[in-house]
């Protein structure tokens, strides 16, 4: 454990309000030290928190949270703050189960007053809030603290748009640790910065625009201010949004950051504070790293190794990489996409290899989804290759500039199902109902590695309307991967196990343990037939209704909440007629709750979605309580 005095005596942020800036500092090491500590242990997001400590440092110092409020961006940055505000004794609980969020959570502190885990939300939620307070006549202060990687978001910029134009007090920060928006100018630059946020400085330029108003020259003596402001600091672009810059200024420069934000504390209208950080500050192994550690397993303290289990089979998203690398190599048509997770999603796999056929937009979603279906118009064959819940992000654009067009973007969908560690905000639930919602739309969930290289195939295949197909996070379960896979039948399901009292149709990673089940209940004596249905939408409707027909219980399962894959089963068998013979069928999906983290074993044992919960639904549905209770002891 590390050597915190400082920190020892900090159990809320008003602790720090006594403090000078030499002990601002101290304490900020302390921060710093205790942070890479409990990281080590739990993993995480290391490197964007080390960036900030500083700044969280200074704005807990300098505002009077909870009342004044603070709203994070995604919340990578935010293991500081949560040290800070009364939480540090449970940070070596972080992203554990029943153990703090890895993000801010409404519902964890009075601290975090707006839940974040999505990225460019913090502008759009702080002008809610100050809005809000002064509607209700209120005068505390809000701020939103923005890493430099959202601001490639659309959503920020119609924020800031919305909050020039309402003019309301509101301090936004740009956190700027990796893209170069202006360079920093070092020592000048934090005067200047400093001189530009103080009262002095806003009293004589309140002063200057009177007499220009007097004068009949208030339009050019502000376009000189600005252009002038501009061409020295880069704020150009904020100015013309309505918000007072300020910066470049060092972010690990505690001095600047008191000076400046107790100047701006009571500075009136939206005003922008350019923060430069470098990701990963002052831990060696995350500077020196290529990501800054910005994801990390758990590792050792002194040398920076992480932890990281060996695979026992490649994992699905290097399999959906090297696949379509593969079709790519016959097919020149085909291009990547992807949103800020190059490495996430394997795009940058294929990026090696094709580096004019792939695309990395940003935190970009909706232009994404839009991008692909321009390129899909013009004859090639996009990859969207994105995280199931952030193509949730890109909706709107999925119906209508895709599918209403019937243009051929093929959706690549990576951690479909429950995801661990990242808890509710990146568990991949909903895509197969709010996919398989939309007229001509084919939808896939692959089973395996093997199933995920041949719907890779399929896809290239279809031309008169748009694909998905998803799959889990994390490794394959390590069977052969065919070198030349052959294409599915659209529709089509199969036979993986022939049985006759009891059906359990499978969709995606749960096929696995539908097959442990059915070894289960044959010492129950039930015969279980097996069958994985591979698409969601169109449903293979003639060995679904055989299903119906032969079996007693009909059992679906699947990795996603309600209204998904078991509601378009028991609709069409609805249609059919197939429910009035007197047909047993079960649904089991994701229960109707966002998750809390935990590991993906535990989580989907809470689903309700392993061997023994299939066991137990089937010995239910048959009226053997008792045996479904032993099934599941």
């Amino acid at each position: 454990m590390p050597d915190t005095p400082l920190l020892d005596r900090v159990n809320a942020p008003a602790d720090l309000k006594h403090l000078d800036v030499e002990a601002l500092k101290a304490l900020a090491g302390e921060v710093r030290d205790e942070m890479i500590d409990a990281v080590s242990v739990t993993g995480g997001h290391l490197g964007a928190g080390l960036g900030v400590v500083e700044l969280t440092v200074a704005l807990h110092h300098v505002f009077e949270t909870p009342e004044d409020i603070l709203v994070w961006d995604v919340g990578h940055q935010c293991y500081p703050h949560k040290i800070l505000t009364g939480r540090r004794d449970r940070i070596r609980t972080l992203r554990q189960g029943g153990g703090l969020s890895g993000f801010t959570k409404r519902s964890e502190s009075e601290y975090d007053p707006f839940g974040a885990a999505h990225a460019a939300t913090s502008i759009s939620a702080a002008l809610g809030f100050a809005v809000a307070r002064d509607l209700q006549d209120k005068d505390h202060k809000v701020v939103a603290v923005i890493g430099d990687g959202s601001m490639s978001a659309g959503m920020a910029y119609e924020a800031m748009n919305n909050a020039g134009d309402l003019k309301k007090n509101l301090v936004v920060i740009l956190n700027d640790n990796d893209m170069s928006i202006a360079p920093p100018v070092g020592a000048m630059s934090h005067y200047f910065a400093r001189q530009v946020s103080s009262k002095s400085y806003r009293d004589v330029r309140k002063l200057g625009k009177g007499v220009a108003k007097a004068l009949g020259v208030e339009g050019a003596a502000r376009k000189a201010e600005e252009y002038l402001r501009g061409m020295a600091m880069g704020g150009t672009l904020f100015e013309e949004m309505g918000f007072r810059y300020i910066g470049p200024i060092n972010g690990h420069d505690m001095d600047a950051l008191v000076a400046v934000l107790n100047n701006v504390r009571e500075a009136e209208g939206p005003i922008l504070i350019h923060c430069v950080t470098q990701k990963g500050k002052g831990y060696a192994p995350a500077e020196a790293a290529a990501d800054k550690y910005h994801g990390v397993s758990k590792f050792n303290v002194v040398t920076g190794e992480q932890a990281k289990k060996k695979p026992n089979a490649p994992s699905y998203t290097s399999v959906f990489a090297d696949a379509l690398i593969a079709e790519a190599e016959a097919d020149p048509s085909i291009v990547a996409i992807t949103a800020a997770m190059p490495g996430g999603t394997g795009v940058d796999k294929f990026s090696e290899r094709f580096p004019d056929r792939a695309f990395d937009v940003g935190i970009a979603e909706q232009h994404a989804v839009t991008f692909a279906a321009g390129l899909a118009a013009a004859g090639m064959k996009p990859y969207a290759a994105l995280y199931s819940t952030f193509l949730q992000r890109g909706y709107d654009q999925v119906v209508h500039d895709v599918a209403i067009q019937s243009l051929p973007v093929r959706f690549a969908i990576d951690r479909a199902g429950l995801v661990g560690a990242d808890g509710q905000t990146h568990a991949g639930s909903f895509d197969i109902g709010y996919l398989g919602a939309l007229p001509g739309m084919v939808v896939m969930a692959a089973s395996d590695e093997a199933e995920l290289v041949r719907m890779v195939k399929t896809s290239t295949l279809i031309e008169d309307g748009p694909s998905a197909f998803r799959y889990p996070r994390g490794e394959g379960i390590g069977i052969d991967i065919p070198s030349n896979p052959e294409p599915l039948e659209i529709g089509k399901g199969r036979i993986v196990r022939e049985g006759s009292s009891v059906a359990i149709l499978s969709l995606g990673g749960r096929l696995q343990e539908s097959l442990a089940a059915a070894d289960s209940l044959s010492a129950f004596g039930l015969s279980a037939t097996v069958a994985d249905a591979r698409f969601a939408k169109p449903l293979d409707e003639d060995l679904i209704l055989r299903l119906a027909r032969e079996h007693e219980v009909l059992i679906t399962i699947e990795e996603g909440a309600r209204g998904g894959f078991g509601a378009f089963v028991l609709h069409m068998l609805a249609e059919k007629g197939a429910l009035d013979a007197g047909l047993k069928i079960r649904t089991l999906t994701l229960p109707d709750v966002f998750q809390d983290h935990d590991t993906p074993d535990k989580m989907y044992d809470a689903a309700g979605l392993t061997a023994k919960h299939i066991v137990a639904r089937v010995l239910e549905t048959l009226g053997r309580a008792d045996d479904a209770a032993a099934a599941l002891a």
